[in-house]
């Protein structure tokens, strides 16, 4: 039987719109099996999931349109191990301001964030970010029409924060359990740390949920921390 130390995790990346493929890539980079979802007999198939950056009320409006958010909602509740980049922290927070009247979203972080707050796309801008978890130097982090969170619930950590200018100190990475999310791309720019830190994440919840020699996707509802 392959155990689970030996075979890769399986993450999928949700697919209705935004930066896929780059996800995709750095996912399988750091040592993931990485595909696609679109479908919830595919979401169901994976031990992890990206929701990418691209537009948070379009992805939520496609998510509704094809009967995928209900279920991304029970997966995150069941313990699925989830990141969300830039739109994808917006689909993961459990309220946003400065959005539509309509806007929705998949929920799990006990955040507060404040969408595009740093400007519209001509104020996209790149930092270096130290983040908590990530060994070495800082990330060179990309925003662009980036949320930063506002606030954070007793149970969320705190992974970095904007150093220098005028958004000083705005947290732009945050964890809870098994979610993660960052306010900027770091599938964009060829550094895969932030992805090995969900890979990794991801490993430590399936042997939890299976045990060290059993083999399977779908994660339960247990958290880690």
């Amino acid at each position: 039987m392959t155990t689970l130390v030996a075979s890769p995790p399986v993450i999928g990346v949700l697919a209705l719109q935004g930066d896929v493929r780059e996800h995709l890539a750095a996912l399988t980079a750091a040592g993931a099996e990485a595909r696609p979802v679109r479908r919830p007999e595919e979401l169901a198939e994976v031990d992890g999931l990206v929701i990418p950056g691209g537009e948070s009320t379009t992805m939520a409006k496609l998510a509704a349109r094809f009967g995928m958010l209900e279920p991304l909602r029970a997966a995150v509740r069941g313990g699925l191990p989830a990141y969300g980049s830039c739109a994808g922290m917006i689909m993961l927070a459990d309220a946003v301001l400065d959005a539509p009247d309509d806007q929705v979203t998949i929920g799990g972080l006990d955040v507060t964030v404040r969408r595009n707050a740093f400007g519209r796309q001509v104020d996209s801008f790149e930092s270096a970010v130290h983040l908590a978890g990530v060994p070495g130097p800082p990330v060179h982090a990309v925003f662009i029409r980036a949320p930063w969170v506002e606030e954070t619930g007793p149970e969320v950590e705190v992974l970095g924060r904007v150093e220098g200018g005028p958004a000083d100190g705005k947290i732009v990475a945050v964890r809870q359990g098994r979610l993660v999310a960052t306010s900027f791309h770091p599938e964009l720019t060829g550094d895969i740390r932030v992805h090995t830190l969900f890979v990794e994440l991801v490993r430590a919840a399936r042997a939890q949920q299976f045990g060290p020699g059993d083999a399977g996707a779908g994660v339960g509802s247990e958290e880690i921390s």
